[in-house]
């Protein structure tokens, strides 16, 4: 595997802001936002194919940001529920699709993404060396001083 940077999950935040703006906020009122997967969904196939798609690209965004497996969990029971709602649209014409357009099913998987990426404390080096040089129990001290932290991934393993 290539040897990632904080730039590298600086732009996979960034990214998934993008899809959760385009999807689930393009246009806001207030607390409330409608995205391209609540208007999608009322297009036969392509909503379902937008909905599908967006999902997967957030899930292998969090792969490469090494997201913990309970935010991966957590991203896949939100995606279930907004494409299968998609899906069922498909079937069953318009209750589904009112379900699905108010949803926010991939603007709570990013948040839940966004929300492990700034908990983690991000290394540009390989833990085997940090423990071996002792920068590893610096690495802990500065996790442990900052109290959003909760975790530290070595990018570089």
């Amino acid at each position: 595997m290539a040897k990632r940077s904080i730039g590298d999950i600086e732009k996979i935040w960034s990214n998934v802001e993008g899809v959760k703006k385009l999807s689930d906020r393009a246009v806001g009122f207030g607390p409330f936002g409608i995205g391209l997967d609540g208007l999608l969904t009322w297009i036969p196939v392509v909503g379902t194919v937008y909905s599908v798609g967006a999902g997967g690209w957030l899930l292998i965004q969090a792969a490469r940001a090494r997201a913990t497996p309970g935010t991966l969990l957590r991203m896949i029971g939100y995606l279930g529920v907004d494409s299968a709602t998609t899906l069922v649209g498909e079937a069953v014409p318009f209750a589904p699709d009112v379900v699905d357009f108010f949803f926010p099913g991939h603007l709570m998987a990013a948040k839940a993404l966004q929300k492990d990426i700034e908990s983690t404390h991000w290394v540009e080096a390989n833990e085997r060396e940090a423990r071996a040089s002792g920068d590893h129990d610096r690495h802990v001290a500065a996790m442990k001083a900052d109290p959003k932290k909760r975790r530290i991934v070595y990018l570089h393993d």
